[in-house]
């Protein structure tokens, strides 16, 4: 964390940083700045952390996650970024920030490199077993978040499945494919069905996948292992190795629990063009244009 900082502060001039943490561990960064950059970083002690094992109430005690989303939530800070446990941060995001209308679980999105551009999978860590209804409210919040973020004016959205027919799939697919097949999407997305595995890789049938996110997490580190392995991603594919939490009110970015110190850079890059892009604001005000798709289309019956 304190490598990554240290980089990110150095590549961006008009970046400032408040760390989260027992001071000790900040020394190395304060000694490798110059006065200049030392004036950019700001510590908060706090000596309490969630350990991956931790029990999920452990976002509740006061912790660095707790006193990182309260920094956040007084203005203090205009975004947060943790590599630390997925679960802890999403719950003491959504009880710290607040949740957007309408939606119950928040998701993890992250950018995957593809052959024909990145594609936007979520969700990839931040609601393990959804519902139909779960999985087609995120196909929203999916759409909102290619067309803000990534610039997509008819963002293509797909259901990853076993097989593109109708009918393939689980239960819970085979529920929420008539939904979104149905729905109307914010702005000009499309829902263009069933989409498998390799679709995400070569990025030509859509731009948005929508899974849940024991499956999303799986493939996700799968791919970018796969692509280190064959020597990165395709050209002009490279993606930060970081999700966003859409669903709550303020902007989060989570690492990976192993994240290298590029890899946290990388995050706090990504925090911080969408801060200035005002994206979350931005992907709410969407959303609220289509409110009454969020409140009565989506609805899935089960008897």
């Amino acid at each position: 964390m304190v490598g990554g900082a240290l980089q990110a502060v150095r590549a961006d001039p008009d970046l400032h940083l408040l760390l989260v943490g027992p001071t000790e561990a900040a020394g190395a960064l304060f000694d490798a700045l110059d006065p200049a950059e030392r004036a950019r970083v700001t510590v908060r002690p706090a000596e309490a952390a969630v350990d991956m094992a931790d029990d999920l109430t452990a976002a509740r005690a006061d912790t660095t996650i707790r006193a990182a989303v309260a920094a956040v939530r007084s203005g203090q800070a205009d975004a947060l970024v943790s590599a630390g446990s997925t679960g802890a941060t999403v719950t003491a995001a959504a009880l710290g920030l607040g949740r957007w209308p309408e939606v119950r679980r928040p998701a993890l999105v992250a950018a995957l490199p593809a052959v024909a551009g990145a594609v936007v999978l979520l969700d990839v860590g931040g609601t393990l077993e959804p519902s139909a209804a779960t999985l087609a409210r995120h196909a929203v919040l999916g759409a909102a978040y290619a067309a803000v973020a990534h610039g997509l004016a008819a963002p293509r959205v797909g259901l990853l499945s076993v097989g593109t027919e109708p009918g393939k799939g689980d239960r819970v697919r085979r529920l929420t494919d008539p939904v979104l097949s149905a729905a109307e999407l914010p702005g000009d997305a499309r829902y263009v069905g069933l989409v498998e595995g390799y679709d995400i890789c070569l990025g030509a049938r859509a731009d948005v996948v929508v899974t849940d996110g024991f499956t999303g997490n799986v493939l996700l580190k799968a791919v970018e292992s796969a692509y280190a392995m064959a020597g990165g991603p395709p050209p002009g594919g490279a993606a930060p190795r970081a999700a966003t939490l859409l669903g709550v009110a303020g902007t989060v970015v989570v690492c990976h629990g192993a994240a290298r110190t590029d890899d946290i850079a990388s995050g706090i890059a990504l925090a911080a063009r969408l801060w200035r892009q005002d994206a979350v604001e931005r992907v709410a005000a969407l959303l609220a244009e289509n409110r009454t798709l969020c409140t009565t289309d989506i609805e899935v019956r089960t008897s």
